[in-house]
């Protein structure tokens, strides 16, 4: 039995495995398109499985990805659930210039509105690459017509986060500006851990992320914002050669269990689209 009636907000970062920004040095962006993509039948595959707990769902999709895979985005907004900006083509915010993002998330913004049939509301930036030092990005994102943005991690890491940023949502750019909706974390220790996803969702033992998420619901009252991708459901993807072994063991550690782990979550708690939770 699900242990709360709280909504939390399940979403997928819709990108292939050949476009993680761990591979950019491997896999150059001009050879993605002779490359065999994966993220179609990886897509169909989550899109089952939120449907056998009729879970609703927030795509945040590449949109290099729309643009091929037409059908699918039509497929994801058939089933229910809600299309969201990832960007164009998983650059990281913070090597753009400002000009160079807005044309990104207009373009990306554009495309999937023209496929989806339904309006944008919601950006998350590649490898959560918003922080301290670009939060021009969200002025941006407010002008080319976002509501709102997850884009800032609070936690400490050696690619991204912004650690003293709050945790829950909130109004960056003051009250009336995007609203900002950070993936969930745990306050332990006078310290922010990572409790909504990704690769640290592979690292924890099940019980401890869904401790994570009860607690957060139980005690904190808050919605939590998980997030995951579909190559991660997918271990028979290829093995990427000449990555550190630091790469290598966050990208492919536990991938055999993340399907089975998906499958727990949305039958131990409520989930919903970003834009139902937090705009409505």
């Amino acid at each position: 039995m699900k242990p709360t009636l709280i909504r939390n907000a399940m979403t997928v970062d819709v990108e292939d495995y050949f476009q993680v920004s761990a591979f950019a040095s491997h896999i150059p962006r001009e050879s993605w398109t002779s490359i065999s993509c994966r993220v179609e039948c990886n897509i169909d595959r989550i899109l089952a499985l939120l449907d056998e707990e009729r879970a609703k769902a927030t795509f945040f999709t590449l949109g290099w990805v729309a643009d091929r895979y037409p059908a699918m985005v039509k497929r994801i907004v058939a089933n229910g659930h809600e299309l969201a900006s990832h960007g164009w083509a998983h650059h990281r915010v913070s090597d753009q210039e400002p000009h160079e993002f807005r044309d990104d998330v207009i373009k990306s913004k554009a495309i999937l509105e023209d496929i989806g049939g339904q309006r944008v509301l919601g950006y998350r930036a590649p490898s959560f690459s918003i922080g301290r030092n670009n939060l021009w990005a969200l002025d941006v994102l407010e002008e080319a017509g976002y509501r709102y943005s997850s884009s800032i991690y609070p936690i400490q890491h050696d690619h991204y986060g912004m650690p003293d940023a709050p945790r829950f949502a909130h109004h960056p750019r003051g009250n009336n500006g995007l609203l900002e909706l950070p993936i969930t974390t745990m306050r332990l220790f006078k310290r922010n851990f990572p409790a909504g996803g990704g690769g640290y969702f592979r690292l924890w033992p099940y019980p401890v992320s869904r401790w994570f998420l009860q607690r957060l619901n139980h005690l904190e009252h808050q919605s939590a914002i998980f997030y995951f991708h579909p190559w991660e459901i997918d271990h028979k993807q290829p093995r990427q050669k000449g990555i550190s072994v630091k790469t290598r063991f966050r990208h492919y550690y536990n991938l055999h269990r993340m399907e089975e782990r998906i499958k727990a979550l949305t039958r131990d708690f409520e989930w919903d689209r970003m834009d139902r939770i937090f705009l409505e």
